[in-house]
């Protein structure tokens, strides 16, 4: 006999171990089968013996089998046995092997039940949802977009959200349920998986989303996984035959052309460093400008949709613009799919094209009545004025600054002057090469603490025009915004005593930290994050939009501007907005809204901005008020 040969117990222990390894319902079947032969051999002897409880000759078989069961399943059935001893050591071995059984059944089925919840608490099981949104990834981003999702479907009987992230299912719905208590008609459904990994996309059915968004997860290098993450979608051996419509975020400009290859037409990427950048730019030179950003890309006011007017055929761009008393007009989109926003007034409206329009709701633009006359009286002539230069300060610097720096450079008259402050030396910030793409303005570093403020006081500057809080890069996101906090404090302190109001607009890590920074009385705040959120959210909703946000934010053609009132209207005097509209017309500008300096520090108010009023109500600009408009320059 071979001594390396398995014995008969071995073979059986294995045989057992590989039984017990297939799990509750194995156990559960053993179990079972050993009651089965106990209670056939009881009563195989109970027929064989002629043994009966009432002494009388033998049980047929089925009583026979029967008695065997019911001792099994109830200990306490033994005790009324008046027969014989050799018929009571009958039913306690059977009662006692039942009490094994049972108790055992009894384990088995909890471990079983227990194993099961584990697993789902994994979540691990598979959705069967379809026309769902598709989030892939977990940041701090989520939070605000589900909120804007749950928002948009507000008027939608039943609507789901599904996450797909490799952290804890059990954990996700924790935090969706500490920060997203009110769900309305939206179900929020996590699962935990890899993005990457095509099973785990076939769990979540990617193939019947409405919409697919991926977030930039945290790590070294999160472009690659986003471009991994679309590629197992779009290039899966299980994918649908229609497009898929995603939305996906990346930090570096140069994985942009990458992800496009990948997605193809299928995706649009959004390059979130750049847009924050441009936000930035704009917003540091014109301080309210986030919070018309914000307007216009959260669900909550007015938004951005399009619409077909058969009426405006033939009509000019100029016209639309007072067509409409509670919308405004942006511009066009042409049959073919072109947007034109804030085109020459002359520009005439094809059959078949649709305006782009601001509006509380899709039903809510229509047509009005013939506009009222404007008042003559109201408007002033356009201000003639040559771009003076320049001087910004920056506080901080992180991997955005070099592209706010140079997204200056295309704003500021020559001679501009910008200074950074910054922990870092400028060899270490590639300073020598910024300077090199700038043409308008000149970079001076100085290597410092922002937070200190002997450096602030001894950088003078109370003699700058724009004032810009930059985070820090690599820091934990309180810690960041706290340091933008003290900064804020020294600089608003320094300004009381200097008794000048400085213009100064700060970054922000978490949307919850601007009411804690608005003790500062800074003049606006940027919310990297919550913009990048909030325009995923409008791009998940309707792709139609990304055309319209592409011109929005880039740094040709038209943008958001807030200027002075006073440059449109005469100040102290009522007018309506059809007024307002005309003033700006006149000038190859849209008027969207306004803001009001007396509420710009007022969060209930909206910080004094006021996106798509109601053209037929009168308002009264004072000194400091200006007009959110769409213009060239």
């Amino acid at each position: 006999m071979d001594p390396d040969e398995p014995t008969f117990g071995e073979r059986a222990r294995y045989a057992f171990d590989n039984l017990m390894a297939r799990g509750t319902p194995a156990m559960i079947g053993l179990l079972g089968l050993a009651s089965a032969v106990v209670i056939g051999l009881v009563a195989g002897l109970l027929v064989a013996t002629g043994l009966n409880a009432d002494g009388d000759d033998g049980m047929s078989l089925p009583d026979a089998v029967w008695y065997g069961l019911m001792r099994t399943m109830d200990a306490g059935a033994v005790g009324g046995d008046g027969a014989g001893w050799l018929y009571r050591a009958v039913g306690l071995v059977v009662t006692l092997f039942g009490i094994f059984v049972v108790s055992t059944l009894i384990g088995v089925i909890n471990a079983g039940v227990e194993a099961r919840l584990d697993e789902l608490r994994k979540g691990r099981s598979k959705v069967v949802e379809s026309g769902h949104t598709l989030i892939l990834g977990w940041s701090p981003q989520v939070f605000t977009v589900v909120s804007e999702l749950i928002e948009a479907a507000a008027n939608q009987e039943s609507a789901c959200v599904v996450i797909l992230a490799t952290a804890d299912k059990v954990e996700m719905e924790d935090a969706l349920r500490e920060r997203l208590p009110e769900r309305r008609t939206t179900r929020i459904v996590c699962r935990s998986g890899s993005p990457m990994d095509l099973a785990d996309l076939d769990m979540v059915r990617v193939q019947t989303t409405k919409a697919v968004l991926v977030l930039s997860p945290e790590g070294d290098d999160p472009d690659a996984d986003v471009i991994k993450t679309i590629l197992a979608i779009t290039n899966g051996p299980g994918r649908r035959k229609e497009p898929y419509h995603i939305v996906a975020v990346v930090q570096e400009p140069e994985n942009l052309e990458a992800a496009r290859l990948v997605g193809r037409d299928e995706a649009h990427i959004v390059l979130a460093g750049d847009l924050i950048s441009r936000i930035t730019v704009q917003t540091c030179r014109q301080s309210g400008l986030s919070v018309v950003h914000t307007e216009l890309l959260d669900f909550g006011g007015a938004e951005i949709y399009f619409k077909e007017e058969p009426r405006l055929a033939g009509r000019t761009f100029g016209d639309t613009l007072s067509a409409y008393a509670d919308s405004v007009v942006l511009g066009l989109r042409r049959a073919d799919g072109t947007v034109l926003l804030n085109p020459p007034m002359g520009t005439l409206v094809g059959v078949g094209d649709r305006i782009v329009a601001v509006s509380e709701d899709d039903d809510t633009i229509v047509l009005g009545p013939d506009a009222p006359p404007v008042d003559e009286g109201a408007i002033v002539a356009a201000p003639a004025s040559l771009p003076a230069p320049e001087r910004t300060l920056l506080l901080g610097w992180n991997w955005r600054a070099p592209r706010i720096v140079e997204g200056l450079d295309a704003y500021v008259a020559p001679g501009s002057l910008v200074t950074v402050v910054a922990p870092i030396d400028e060899d270490e910030a590639d300073a020598p090469s910024l300077r090199s793409l700038l043409t308008n303005q000149e970079l001076r570093w100085h290597q410092g603490e922002p937070t200190s403020r002997a450096q602030l006081e001894a950088l003078g500057v109370a003699d700058y025009d724009h004032i810009l809080v930059l985070c820090a890069e690599g820091v934990d996101p309180q810690k960041s915004d706290s340091r933008v906090l003290i900064t804020l404090l020294h600089l608003r302190d320094m300004a009381e005593k200097a008794h000048k109001d400085f213009a100064i607009v700060s970054e922000m890590l978490d949307a919850r930290n601007r009411e804690l920074a608005e003790v500062t009385r800074a003049d606006d705040f940027i919310v990297s994050e919550r913009l990048v959120s909030l325009l995923l959210a409008q791009l998940a909703e309707n792709k139609e939009l990304v055309p319209v946000f592409e011109d929005l934010f880039d740094a040709d053609g038209s943008e958001l501007y807030v200027k002075p009132a006073r440059d449109y209207v005469r100040l102290g005097v009522e007018v309506d907005f059809y007024t307002v509209t005309e003033a700006a017309r006149r000038r190859g500008q849209v008027a969207l809204g306004y803001k009001r300096a007396a509420q710009e520090r007022d969060a209930s108010a909206h910080y004094g901005v006021v996106v798509n009023p109601d053209k037929r109500q009168k308002v009264r600009f004072d000194e400091g008020d200006k007009l959110v408009v769409l213009a060239e320059s």
